[in-house]
């Protein structure tokens, strides 16, 4: 059900407000770049600093802009079940095609209380669900186990954003999980051996700066047309590990910003990069072509 490329959206913000038409202007160009679909209000979006009705207004011009041009899957996780059945019931109420639930972050859950946690969520709503792990930040990841009892007991998780780091996990993934649960990878950098091991496509970073060309990659893969998919991860390589270089979405932000698109501005705890960070990036974006 989920293939292909999906943009995890920055979130603009200009004088300490969601600027609302430099992010509609935003969802339009990812839009007409050939993107999938969008993800509004993930971990790139800022959500930890967004109020319940900052989310859900992020996600309902996502839907307003988008007019079913593409999928649109709120980010509605939380490391409170209550609240992300709250935060995923507004984005079904506001149009969304699915939910992406990171895995409860800080808590660090048992295995028994991820399976709990999400089951509830899919539970409460009847949007498709995409499942979220990312250890780095979470702290606990989702076994394969407990992605496989998901997908037994609950027929609306219907897909993972691995963003685990590993390939291998797409492979252990691939082999006990339903052939139509898909697996989109989380990490650009490795989005296209993601994709050699059962990965079906990316929930990118780099594509705010690159949609068309992280779009091209995905689809010159599931085509077969495997030079031309290997030659664009090679070219844009640099890239994704500059956007590394710092906290994402800090160095994506950053980017993006430099491109014209939207401001630069973070919200605390997030700041700007450091200077000796933030000139590797732009040398690596004006090496690319991607700025002047």
């Amino acid at each position: 059900m989920f293939r292909g490329t999906y943009t995890a959206l920055v979130t603009p913000f200009r004088d300490g407000a969601f600027d609302e038409p430099a992010f509609t202007r935003f969802v339009d160009w990812q839009i007409e770049s050939g993107i999938t679909g969008i993800v509004p209000v993930g971990t790139t979006g800022e959500s930890p600093t967004l109020d319940f009705a900052e989310h859900t207004r992020v996600i309902e011009i996502a839907v307003q802009t988008a007019r079913g041009r593409c999928k649109v899957i709120g980010g509605t996780g939380s490391n409170s079940t209550s609240e992300a059945i709250s935060l995923t019931a507004e984005a079904e109420r506001v149009g969304a095609n699915a939910a992406l639930l990171v895995t409860p972050y800080y808590n660090k859950p048992t295995q028994e209380g991820l399976f709990r946690h999400f089951k509830a969520v899919a539970e409460s709503t009847k949007l498709p669900v995409i499942l979220y792990s990312v250890p780095g930040r979470c702290g606990v990841e989702i076994a394969v186990e407990t992605a496989v009892r998901l997908a037994s007991e609950c027929p609306n998780i219907v897909s993972i954003k691995e963003a685990g780091g590993n390939v291998d996990r797409i492979s252990q993934l691939r082999a006990a999980l339903p052939p139509a649960f898909t697996i989109l990878s989380g990490d650009d950098s490795i989005a296209l051996p993601s994709m050699a091991a059962g990965a079906e496509g990316v929930i990118s970073v780099a594509s705010n700066i690159i949609p068309r060309e992280m779009s091209r990659m995905i689809q010159a893969f599931s085509e077969g047309r495997i030079d031309e998919s290997r030659e664009l991860h090679n070219r844009f390589y640099p890239l994704f590990r500059a956007l590394t270089l710092e906290t994402n979405p800090v160095p994506i932000k950053t980017a993006v910003s430099l491109a014209g698109r939207i401001s630069g501005e973070f919200r605390l705890p997030l700041c700007e990069m450091a200077p000796g960070n933030a000139a590797k990036l732009l040398d690596t974006l004006r090496n690319l072509n991607l700025v002047k």
